[in-house]
């Protein structure tokens, strides 16, 4: 059995988003397949998706709510989870089988590398596949000074990246960013629809637009101004796969 897992907390993503991702996975997956949800609001999440509380973290209040949360998977034991498991945001669209994402380096922890910072080291951890148990440091060393690594390493991917014992990314074309990999430069982006390249496994869409955004070609920005640049085309085959 292949192992999924997800987290949800806050209100930015509602229970359509899980819902949704187990429906594509269950369309891009062969092999049985489980959907694990970490959640502190269970409600209207598919039955069929097995939930379980947010795990247990000692962390930063300034950090409580953002993806450092997400060191809490690496400690031992969680859940009833073993073995390699691949973590998906909820932000993210898969596009094709994602089968092959269980076969890749076995034992290794696989992630995407970092769409701003090619050839630095830097997984994005949007998508990644890491084996429970393994690397647990990660999560105590953490909870052992908190305050200390967030101060040192700013970001939760790049603290991840730096203490790992064994790092492989992705193929570069199963991964993609909507706004860093298929948005067209500025000021192409006004005239030319974001393009899905073949063979993409899937497609991930950190910070903003989300998905049902994207789709409809909107992008929030905080100031005004950043709408000089920040703007993408509709993009019909978002709904395609995004149901």
């Amino acid at each position: 059995m292949q192992t999924i897992v997800c987290m949800k907390w806050g209100t930015r993503y509602p229970a359509l988003y899980v819902n949704r991702l187990w429906s594509m996975i269950k369309r891009h997956t062969v092999r049985p397949t489980r959907l694990v949800c970490f959640t502190d609001d269970p409600g209207g999440v598919d039955p069929a998706v097995e939930v379980f509380p947010l795990p247990e973290i000692d962390i930063p209040d300034a950090i409580a709510w953002t993806p450092w949360r997400k060191l809490s998977l690496w400690q031992s034991p969680l859940a009833n989870l073993s073995g390699d498991v691949l973590f998906l945001d909820l932000d993210i669209v898969i596009t094709g089988d994602i089968d092959a994402m269980f076969d890749y380096k076995p034992g290794a922890f696989c992630a995407c590398e970092n769409w701003t910072q090619i050839g630095k080291g830097i997984g994005n951890t949007s998508v990644f596949r890491w084996n429970v148990g393994r690397n647990s440091h990660i999560f105590t060393d953490f909870e052992a000074d908190g305050e200390g690594i967030w101060r040192k390493y700013g970001i939760e991917q790049v603290y991840i990246s730096r203490v790992i014992d064994r790092m492989e990314f992705w193929p570069s074309d199963w991964c993609v960013s909507f706004k860093h990999t298929l948005v067209p430069y500025w000021p192409l982006n006004f005239f030319r629809t974001p393009k899905l390249p073949e063979g993409t496994r899937i497609v991930a869409f950190t910070g903003k637009p989300d998905p049902d955004e994207a789709a409809i070609g909107a992008w929030p920005v905080e100031q005004a101004w950043k709408k000089i640049y920040k703007y993408a085309r509709p993009t019909p085959w978002i709904d395609e796969y995004w149901q």
